[in-house]
């Protein structure tokens, strides 16, 4: 018994350990959360020793059910938008046209509520969502699985993951222990723990069918009003467990209950569950997470090249001599991997250490690092085989954190434009003086997102927003950027065979 006594105490020591060493290497010991890492998967403790066998048996669910489900909670959003609704009834508009009454409209404020899933990730309060989660939203409230409400604020949202940090005023709360999804393999059992469809606490199972996943979904959050528009990283775990609306920011667990994954997308015709559902793998969950309530912002490093996912046909189209790889399309001028030595038509085979054959895999294993981190990277250069030890860069091409306010400060007026959903243009001279306007700017696609949620169709040609005039994007650009939000935006506006004025409102 004595002997069993000293053998929990040591695995309890080491698992201490392992968790302090995580704890300073990965720089946290400078803010305020502090995450709960797992001992090694050959280091099990207390009731997790019945788990160092096969994990398969539908016995093990239990477990797992019982360690994740109290830090897994109910998030509940408020939205509220301004529209405007006429007070002319529609029998006159349907003598005198659309133009009558216009300007009777009234501005009417609405409330829109929708839910979704969160996971406590550190005992005073910290919570991982999805930025879809609690976009935009007006009044977050977490629900905990004791009923318990608490009034929520939004730390940071990184749309180019889907990820959100939220805080609630408390202390002692569940939090969940934090795995490897490194160590995830194909085929094992997984567990995803949410509210789906507004139910209770909801727990289903399933495998792991597939992992690095890309799938496209994050594409819309590309700013492309930018110059230099950021990709989003996309390297889903794929699974089979039942993934529903509601789901969203829950956790996916193993059968440790440690968390590996955060439930993010479905893919289905139907938008309900239809076999797959994807998550943010932990492994860049936790850096995310970490950056938002260090910094406010994500800190990216870039690798500064222009990648193409090889396959076959690819590496036949490039002439390269291997069919599997990320091929360098082109190194950028004063980026890290010029800086390193890397050159157009290399092939990297390898990042530190692994084995690299996706575009999804390559930009997840970057996702996890900071500006001034190095990474070692194996190329295939002409069938040569070569290491080269490349130092991350920030956006600016240097290796400095950069804060919110100077992400903020360099680029809100885009980041306004790009959260309406849709791409604009500058018009034309030669249109401007036939519609006779002095200018505008033209719709030129509406993607989903605020624009989709009016009867504005793509061509319409912005002259005036909220009063005043527009005749290029910078002019949209700073009416937006004096909207306060819920106040909504008036637009005004033609298409471009029509004189005709037309008027929408746009929730901001």
């Amino acid at each position: 018994m004595k002997s069993n006594w000293k053998t929990l105490a040591i695995i309890a020591l080491l698992s201490s350990f392992v968790t302090l060493a995580a704890y300073n290497i990965l720089g946290f010991n400078k803010q305020d959360v502090i995450f709960n890492e797992s001992a090694p998967a050959s280091q099990p403790i207390g009731r997790l020793a019945a788990l160092t066998g096969p994990q398969s048996a539908p016995g093990d669910f239990a477990y797992a059910a019982e360690a994740s489900t109290p830090a897994v909670v109910h998030i509940k959003t408020t939205i509220t938008r301004t529209v405007r609704q006429q007070q002319i009834p529609d029998i006159f508009r349907d003598f005198f046209g659309d133009e009558f009454g216009r300007g009777n409209s009234t501005p009417q404020r609405q409330r829109g509520q929708a839910s979704g899933s969160g996971v406590i990730i550190s005992q005073d309060g910290y919570i991982v969502t999805n930025n879809h989660v609690v976009q935009n939203a007006d009044e977050v409230e977490v629900i905990l699985t004791d009923k318990r409400s608490f009034k929520a604020k939004v730390i940071g949202t990184d749309p180019l993951t889907d990820l959100a940090v939220i805080q609630v005023n408390a202390k002692n709360l569940p939090s969940i222990t934090l795995g490897d999804s490194d160590a995830l393999k194909l085929g094992e059992w997984v567990l995803a723990v949410g509210y789906p469809l507004d139910l209770e606490s909801t727990v289903t199972a399933g495998i792991v069918s597939a992992k690095s996943r890309r799938i496209g979904i994050l594409d819309q959050n590309i700013n492309r009003n930018e110059e230099r528009p950021e990709a989003p990283v996309e390297a889903f775990i794929q699974t089979d467990a039942a993934i529903n609306p509601g789901n969203s920011g829950g956790a996916l667990v193993n059968l440790r209950g440690e968390l590996v994954g955060i439930n993010s997308a479905i893919a289905s015709a139907t938008g309900y569950y239809s076999g797959y559902g994807f998550a943010v793998p932990v492994s860049l969950v936790k850096k995310v997470s970490a950056d938002l309530v260090k910094y406010g912002a994500v800190q990216r490093g870039y690798l500064g090249i222009i990648p193409v996912e090889l396959n076959s046909l690819r590496a036949q189209e490039l002439g390269s001599k291997i069919g599997r790889g990320i091929y360098i399309n082109e190194v950028v001028e004063g980026g890290a991997s010029a800086a390193a030595g890397l050159k157009k038509g290399d092939v990297i085979v390898k990042m530190e250490g692994q084995p690299v054959d996706s575009d999804g895999q390559m930009r997840e294993i970057i996702g996890r690092r900071r500006p001034g981190d190095v990474i070692a990277v194996t190329v295939n250069r002409n069938g040569d085989l070569r290491d080269f030890r490349v130092e991350l860069r920030n956006r600016n091409g240097g290796r400095d954190i950069i804060k919110k306010s100077d992400n903020v400060s360099a680029s809100t007026a885009a980041k306004t434009l790009s959260s309406l959903g849709a791409d604009f243009e500058e018009l034309a001279a030669a249109d401007a003086k036939r519609l006779g306007v002095s200018g505008g700017v033209r719709v030129k696609r509406v993607r989903d997102g605020k624009m989709a949620e009016t009867d504005i169709e793509e061509g319409f040609i912005i002259v005036k927003a909220n009063g005043k005039n527009v005749r290029t994007v910078k002019d949209l650009q700073a009416a937006l950027s004096s909207t306060n939000a819920g106040d909504g935006l008036m637009l005004v506006g033609m298409y471009p065979n029509s004189s005709r004025m037309y008027y929408y409102a746009v929730p901001v």
